[in-house]
């Protein structure tokens, strides 16, 4: 590979290529797959009403089509995350993705409520992989600008949710939804069709012990990007970095340090139970609250958009009138506006997420979120709310992009997909409990209830955050889980 006794590391490989021609490509794939989770999810918070109206479906069943979903990626995240810390992360990518694409799909013939909510369970299931994306592209990104770039996989994110609402606009009134979930189905597929031809992750290759691949996929995306890999052979050997004391420098690899090394033959299992060992306990639950309290939110003004510009009528005496034509068009119209929320989100969180770091910039977007809610704990305008609910939306997306660049950091390549997916599966339950709060209090005509809660949540995310023991900015990524000396 190089001259004998010249060598260089990943991280200074992964530098010296820098970012360029393949990055644009990769982001461009991993960017897709988060697109064809979210287009199915917004899908899904929009095509309720429908559906409940079509099956006359009760409000509780009408909250189970989501939460169905949810439980789906809480199953998805773990098991997606440890098919790619164990064979790759190139083929857990194809495997979400089969399993996405598929159950959108079939959801289209769905001919009754009990197989519908069985293929949104499956299309969760595959939702719940997403996360293996980030992991995939950011174990490419050179460390300087690594926050940036992942920031830039969720700006895909918020096209696929501006996608959804623009098709939910133009095809719902007119062909139905089920033509709307026939169309989501393009975005997976064509994420299968590139997963064909990407590379699997030299990190991972190398952890794995096949370091001449690894090598190889380098001098690849070196040609791609018109640069040169550094002369001499690829090095790695994360065994024997030295041990410094944990958080105590800002130059050491993330949570590499907590005590003596493990070879690579130790058990899954005994890997998940390392990400709750005692130095790493605080940091997992913290990130759990995160996770579970930012999906709560998210969602939470989603469906807060989809049901007040819907259904809010039916609970204020202005207008006790008919739904008709017209004012079908308008709620799919606001839904729409308050989508794009999350194209200045992602520049927001690009912008903060290195200068400011990951914790800070959690605390700032939540705080920004609290004072932009909290006027819609009583009725507001048709106009007023939108905007309120615009702006929320905005800083809680811009939270939970800097939050997703967290997870994919904090833990150690071995286990990072397995880390992230245990995360992102806590996070799900927070996902699949808020339908059934936020549609039941709203259609209740407890809009006060229900944004004093989401207020609640998003008060817990700011403290959470600031409560964290560790700041991955600035860090090189750590490879392999370690324990306490005996």
């Amino acid at each position: 590979m190089g001259d004998l006794g010249a060598g260089f590391t990943l991280d200074e490989a992964i530098s010296s290529i820098g970012f360029g021609y393949f990055h644009v490509v990769s982001l461009f794939f991993a960017g897709l797959g988060w697109a064809s989770s979210a287009m199915g999810l917004t899908l899904l918070s929009i095509i309720g009403p429908e559906v409940k109206s079509e099956w006359r479906l009760s409000s509780g069943e009408e909250s189970m089509l989501t939460s169905v979903v949810f439980a789906g990626t809480i199953m998805g995240g773990y098991f997606w995350g440890s098919i790619s810390d164990a064979y790759g992360r190139r083929m857990s990518t194809i495997g979400t993705m089969m399993c996405t694409g598929g159950a959108l799909f079939l959801v289209t013939f769905s001919p009754g409520y009990a197989c519908l909510l069985v293929l949104l369970c499956l299309f969760g299931f595959g939702a719940g992989g997403v996360h293996v994306f980030a992991s995939w592209f950011l174990e490419f990104a050179p460390t300087s600008s690594r926050g940036s770039w992942t920031v830039a996989i969720s700006v895909f994110y918020s096209l696929g949710n501006i996608l959804a609402a623009s098709l939910a606009w133009v095809i719902m009134p007119r062909l139905g939804w089920r033509w709307l979930t026939l169309t989501s189905c393009l975005p997976p597929l064509t994420v299968l069709l590139i997963g064909c031809v990407i590379p699997e992750s030299p990190r991972y290759l190398c952890l794995k012990g096949k370091t001449t691949e690894a090598y190889q996929v380098l001098e690849k995306v070196a040609l791609f990007n018109r640069t040169k890999v550094p002369p001499g052979d690829l090095i790695f050997s994360p065994l024997t970095q030295k041990d410094e004391e944990y958080g105590s420098s800002e130059n050491v690899p993330l949570l590499d340090s907590i005590g003596k090394k493990t070879g690579h033959s130790r058990s899954q299992f005994s890997s998940v139970l390392m990400l709750f060992s005692p130095k790493l306990l605080k940091t997992t639950l913290l990130v759990f609250v995160l996770c579970f309290g930012n999906l709560f939110a998210y969602y939470g003004i989603i469906f807060l958009t989809s049901e007040l510009s819907s259904g809010q009528s039916r609970c204020s005496p202005r207008l006790d009138v008919p739904e008709n034509t017209q004012q079908v068009a308008t709620s799919y119209a606001d839904i729409f506006i308050n989508s794009l929320a999350e194209l200045p989100s992602a520049f927001i969180a690009a912008a903060i997420v290195d200068r400011a770091g990951r914790k800070l910039s959690i605390v700032i977007t939540s705080i920004s979120s609290f004072f932009l809610l909290l006027p819609l704990v009583w009725h507001q305008s048709d106009i007023t709310t939108t905007a309120l609910l615009f702006g929320t939306r905005l800083f809680i997306s811009s939270g939970t992009m800097v939050l997703s660049v967290y997870v994919s950091e904090i833990y150690p390549t071995s286990v990072r997909s397995t880390g992230a997916g245990i995360v992102n599966s806590v996070g799900s339950i927070g996902g699949m409990v808020c339908p059934l709060v936020a549609v039941v209090l709203i259609e209740g005509c407890h809009q006060g209830a229900a944004i004093t809660l989401f207020e609640v949540v998003i008060v817990l995310i700011g403290v959470s955050a600031l409560m964290i023991p560790v700041e991955t900015s600035g860090k090189e990524l750590s490879d392999v889980l370690t324990s306490d000396e005996e």
